[in-house]
């Protein structure tokens, strides 16, 4: 008996597969748990024009996740943050970090799909970000220290001639 599997089955196949099985394995088991349905005719015609629309649809999202990771590439990042004369920084750049400042360059991106180590000191670094499962861009960091000179004393104010 050929079946369309509607989800993704162990040992069988995945979703949108024909796939021939026993008709009782069918009957008892993969039609009433909602994992198939009968491959009748119109569901097999059904399924085709499903899949070419998908493709279609796949096709748009694939090339405009290339498009955003291009343009994202070319899209430094710098950080300025409170650092140690040594150069490590107080806290660490964050995915969350990461994806705010692309937010404030009018790109948005999930915090999730963003892939970063650790960074605890100043320098230049990279960033992966995920936009589709076979999309992933890398992203150029820079990490640099506040420059804010810190006066110990206050400056003294100039006398008053009267």
């Amino acid at each position: 008996m050929q079946v369309i599997l509607i989800k993704d089955v162990d040992k069988l196949g995945y979703a949108n597969d024909i796939v021939e099985v026993k008709p009782g394995y069918a009957n008892n088991f993969l039609i009433p748990s909602g994992l198939a349905k009968v491959a009748t005719a119109s569901a097999k015609k059904q399924l085709a024009e499903n899949l070419k629309q998908r493709a279609h649809k796949d096709a748009k999202i694939l090339a405009d996740a290339e498009a955003l990771a291009e343009k994202i590439a070319n899209l430094p990042l710098t950080f300025t943050v409170k650092a140690a004369e040594g150069g490590k920084i107080f806290g660490s750049i964050t995915s969350a970090m990461i994806a705010e400042a692309f937010g404030e360059k009018g790109v948005e991106i999930d915090k999730k799909n963003v892939t970063v180590d650790a960074i605890k000191e100043v320098g230049t670094y990279e960033a992966s970000v995920r936009l589709h499962k076979a999309v992933k861009a890398t992203v150029k960091l820079t990490v640099v220290a506040e420059n804010a000179p810190v006066q110990e004393t206050a400056p003294e104010a100039p006398a008053e001639e009267a």
